[in-house]
């Protein structure tokens, strides 16, 4: 995978260190601290049909395109059968614990925190106790958001093979215009669950504003510019067949079981699919709000990584990664030091008036910015990498006030000089990847694939080499 150009990158990028926690054990290998008798004794008859029954069941999971288990396990000598459903329960209980792919794999840089790998010894323990099923099932995310996507994921797969339109476009549809095909999309729309009444006086080529606004409706769900305006964009998701919704549920589901089943109670995720804030305070999500993350080619890099400081009324050091014309150097009032044009304070800033100081070594933080106006557009994938949060002086207002330096803050910020505010306490920070998620109003939304990211996990997943609908954005200022 290409290497993102990060906020202040002010040299070649430096690996981070896997965390002990993402260390993995081969399946054999932990399956060897355990004797091949001991093994084949466990694996008795009724083990082996719970196994065969829990793998029977791994469509809850996404991950029905793999194959666990040879088929003619059974006729094989003993030993090398008790071998095969060894290595099968280990890979299957990894799976579950901490996903099948393994993140840093994909990525130059992968700092979120994974679920430890299952031991052989707990499969073992479960053998022993008769208890396989009960502990695979354990192992897998209960929340209710896992259990959402896993339905999703059922009912996708049930879908799966139904003939769907397929629509080809000459020209944008309008609400008012005739068009032959404005009855396969209404169809569509039907389907998805977007249109539920259609006027039965109106034409069925007519493109009415009921139709419209269904796909407004789609449009807001998939990251599309919300006109009602049946255009390219809007097109390819309408014909979106339920086996490519599948493959971005499992995705969604694989990406989740990569995750700590403990997240701190109090922490900020960002999903940098869908361009979207929550901050999680002693366990409630208390704060939701835009953000503006990183373009296709310069990606907010999937991070763990703590507030630790505010800055107030920060100064930006322009990355020798973004070029600077002569007109920006004037119009921004930049000057130079050590080689690098810095912009100074005040509400031109491109890091607007306050910066939220991360502790990683990408140069990768949260800041305000000089163009609110770019929290309004659908497609918020506009950053060098850095994340861009609407609001940010009151988000930072919010964060000093409950950590018990509002005051401290409220006077760094009126000064109007380059401040900074040690938090008391660090912030946890998760930039996160997730187009496909449980919305507010409790159904499941689906955004594109800005970066391209869920091909690679699809595949290991065993499902085909298909590039996942995109929408791109396009770059329009030189702001971090």
């Amino acid at each position: 995978m290409k290497t993102p150009m990060f906020c202040v990158w002010l040299g070649a990028i430096a690996l981070i260190p896997v965390f002990p926690a993402m260390a993995q054990t081969p399946s054999g290998e932990q399956a060897a601290l355990v004797s091949p008798s001991e093994w084949q004794s466990l694996w008795s008859g009724a083990n082996r049909a719970a196994l065969r029954q829990a793998l029977a069941d791994r469509a809850r999971h996404g991950l029905d395109h793999l194959t666990f288990l040879p088929r003619d396990i059974d006729d094989q000598p003993a030993a090398e059968a008790a071998e095969a459903y060894t290595k099968a329960a280990m890979r299957y209980a990894d799976a579950l614990a901490q996903g099948l792919v393994d993140p840093s794999s994909l990525h130059d840089v992968y700092t979120i925190a994974r679920p430890m790998p299952v031991q052989a010894g707990a499969l073992r323990d479960a053998l022993r106790q008769n208890r396989l099923a009960q502990w695979l099932d354990g192992l897998a995310p209960a929340d209710p958001e896992y259990r959402m996507l896993s339905q999703a994921y059922l009912e996708a797969n049930r879908q799966t093979g139904v003939p769907t339109p397929g629509l080809a476009l000459a020209q944008s549809i309008h609400v008012g215009d005739v068009h032959p095909q404005v009855a396969e999309i209404a169809d569509q729309l039907a389907d998805d669950g977007y249109l539920t009444v259609r006027p039965s006086a109106a034409p069925a080529d007519l493109y009415t504003q009921d139709i419209a606004d269904a796909v407004k409706a789609l449009q807001r769900d998939y990251g599309i510019r919300a006109d009602g305006i049946v255009g390219p964009d809007t097109l390819g998701v309408l014909t979106l067949r339920p086996g490519d919704r599948a493959r971005t549920l499992a995705v969604a589901l694989e990406r989740r079981r990569w995750l700590s089943r403990t997240p701190p109670a109090t922490r900020i995720d960002v999903n940098s699919a869908a361009a979207e804030l929550q901050y999680y305070r002693d366990g409630q999500l208390i704060d939701r709000r835009k953000v503006i993350v990183g373009e296709p080619d310069r990606e907010t890099p999937p991070l763990g990584s703590p507030i630790y400081r505010l800055v107030a009324n920060p100064t930006w050091t322009v990355p020798k990664s973004i070029p600077v014309s002569r007109a920006t150097v004037r119009a921004k009032a930049m000057h130079r030091i050590n080689g690098y044009w810095v912009q100074p304070s005040g509400p031109d800033n491109a890091l607007g008036l306050v910066k939220f100081d991360m502790k990683n070594d990408q140069a990768i933080y949260l800041h305000d910015t000089a163009a609110p106006e770019l929290f309004g557009r659908s497609q918020r994938h506009l950053s060098h990498g850095c994340v861009r949060v609407s609001d940010a002086l009151g988000f930072a207002a919010m964060l000093a006030d409950q950590e018990g330096v509002g005051d401290t803050w409220a006077k760094a910020q009126a000064s109007g000089t380059y401040e900074i505010v040690d938090l008391p306490r660090e912030i946890p920070v998760r930039l996160l990847y997730h187009n496909a998620f449980v919305a507010d109003d409790g159904t499941v939304a689906f955004r594109t694939d800005p970066y391209g990211w869920n091909d690679a996990v699809a595949v290991q997943l065993g499902f085909a080499d298909a590039k996942s609908r995109q929408a791109k954005a396009e770059a329009i200022d030189i702001g971090p």
